[in-house]
């Protein structure tokens, strides 16, 4: 029995994005050259908001990493380096999306935070849903690569560039912490260019994120990320920690990546790169600007309490002055480092080390 749901609350500048019902989306489809909705081969699905909208035949999705597949008026393209994601095309309206495909026994979590957060410009915003039994097919606004990819192949940005970007990181992270919601698992890869020209920034998703249940308490003891992200006191494990004060420890390993071209801190071996992190001691390169060497020393501090806020980060000189004009370039050595420069996509062995 098909049954219409009534729009999520969750809003994109203001539009609602509609939950679509869809018949079962996981049984294989008969083998065919093309995309065409073959004999015995359909799903029901209920469009529009009206009691009296038509039943429109589609067909089924195959499985997801075996090439094309459609749902609803959407058809959608599998993305090689984004797990359980695709690119998604409107074949009504020709208009291109990203789709985050969830089980549906936990994609009413993945999106609550949504719900919560309002609108802004520097965060992806849900655009569709569409609901099969068993997965739930979430699009949200298409983008032009990530900056880890945008870092990697620059080796580092100079820093105008980085300073115009890093402020849309920071206003992100800024208006979740002061929504009640602590981010988790920052990381280069989490922000994605909303443009061609790569100048426009946001958070790709929300689906990592903690939404804090008490907005004045984020005591936190989840162990998950990135180990070239993670906070000197995760790490320790011994008490609850901060989760916003952990996301500016992430931010400022984000920052110092952008600017060095190598994460500050690395080794190929997990145990010694956890212990150079709970050490919490990084060379600053004396290339970079007194502006931008005191802000990189703000953020990774090894004392969660004395870190800046989101909102004191958003204060910081570095945003508000030109970049000085003496910056002076780190040397080969320091940029052809090969134990810490950025990870290409395939060193990304050993239990995703580097993400």
């Amino acid at each position: 029995l098909l049954m219409r749901r009534s729009p999520v609350t969750c809003l994109r500048y203001g539009r609602p994005a509609a939950h679509k019902r869809l018949d079962s989306d996981d049984q294989p489809p008969a083998k065919s050259p093309r995309l065409s909705t073959e004999a015995g081969d359909t799903h029901s699905l209920i469009y529009g908001s009206s009691p009296t909208s038509p039943t429109t035949p589609i067909p089924r999705s195959p499985n997801p990493h075996q090439g094309p597949s459609r749902i609803g008026p959407f058809l959608l393209l599998p993305l090689s380096e984004r797990e359980s994601t695709h690119n998604a095309i409107n074949t009504d309206t020709g208009e291109e999306l990203l789709c985050k495909v969830y089980d549906m026994v936990m994609y009413q979590e993945k999106i609550r935070a949504y719900g919560i957060l309002p609108a802004h410009r520097n965060v992806a915003g849900v655009r569709d849903i569409v609901l099969g039994e068993r997965k739930a097919y979430v699009f949200l606004d298409r983008d032009f690569g990530d900056m880890h990819t945008l870092v990697k192949s620059c080796r580092r940005l100079d820093e105008d560039q980085a300073c115009k970007l890093f402020q849309q990181v920071a206003l992100a992270v800024a208006h979740c912490h002061q929504n009640g919601i602590v981010l988790g698992d920052l990381k280069l890869r989490k922000f994605v260019f909303a443009d061609e020209k790569r100048t426009q920034v946001r958070l790709e998703s929300l689906e990592d994120c903690r939404v804090l249940e008490n907005p004045k308490n984020d005591s936190m003891s989840d162990t998950h990320g990135c180990p070239a992200y993670v906070s000197p006191e995760i790490l320790s494990g011994s008490a609850p920690y901060s989760g916003k004060m952990a996301d500016m420890w992430s931010l400022g390993v984000m920052l110092y990546t952008m600017l060095v071209g190598r994460y500050p801190f690395h080794d190929p071996d997990p145990a010694t790169l956890f212990c150079k992190i709970r050490r919490g001691q990084c060379c600053v390169p004396e290339g970079l600007s007194p502006k931008a060497k005191c802000l990189l020393q703000s953020l990774l501090r090894r004392e969660p309490s004395e870190r800046l806020t989101a909102t004191e980060l958003l204060a910081h000189p570095w945003f508000h002055q030109p970049p000085s004009l003496q910056e002076v370039l780190p040397t080969e050595q320091e940029v052809m480092s090969a134990e810490q420069t950025v990870p290409t996509f395939n060193v990304e062995r050993d239990e995703d080390l580097f993400c």
